[in-house]
């Protein structure tokens, strides 16, 4: 029986050079979520025999995105290569929303911490269609998983 899903996810901590405990709060509660409801199923292994669960490592390289999908024993199935040109503005004006929202919560009324975090879930969201969209045909998966990836990605590019 197929268990097209992600059971563990580790992202290249060498290309994060600089994190904050909202940042890491962020990254602990993303992963949790993944591994405990996900949808993924990466196409072109599933149709050589694949069932899962999948380790997922995230990386970045050469201004691409690496996700390195093996199987559940680590034997390596396939990695997937995506271009960043297209995540660049909303990794920027989800970043630039975060950080308007992380200040508020510190001293805004709760009327303005929710204006501005409705604005970081649609940011958050927008980015989360383009991610489906680009794995089109490389791997299925649902906006849930994919909200949760953007986050990873986002984990990826702070540089502080």
């Amino acid at each position: 029986m197929a268990d097209h899903r992600i059971s563990h996810i580790d992202l290249d901590d060498s290309t994060i050079l600089w994190r904050n405990a909202d940042v890491e709060q962020e990254r602990r509660v993303a992963i949790f979520d993944l591994i405990e409801e996900n949808t993924f199923k990466p196409v072109r292994s599933a149709e050589k025999g694949a069932t899962g669960p999948y380790t997922l490592g995230l990386s970045v390289r050469d201004d691409r995105l690496a996700l390195d999908i093996s199987d559940a024993q680590g034997q390596e199935l396939e990695t997937i290569m995506l271009g960043l040109a297209r995540f660049k503005r909303p990794i920027r004006d989800y970043f630039a929303i975060c950080d308007s929202y992380y200040q508020a919560i510190r001293k805004a009324t709760p009327q303005e911490i929710e204006t501005i975090d409705m604005a970081r879930r649609g940011v958050h969201n927008r980015a989360a269609e383009l991610l489906v969209e680009r794995l089109e045909g490389k791997v299925e998966t649902d906006f849930a998983t994919a909200r949760r990836l953007f986050t990873l990605i986002c984990v990826l590019h702070i540089r502080g």
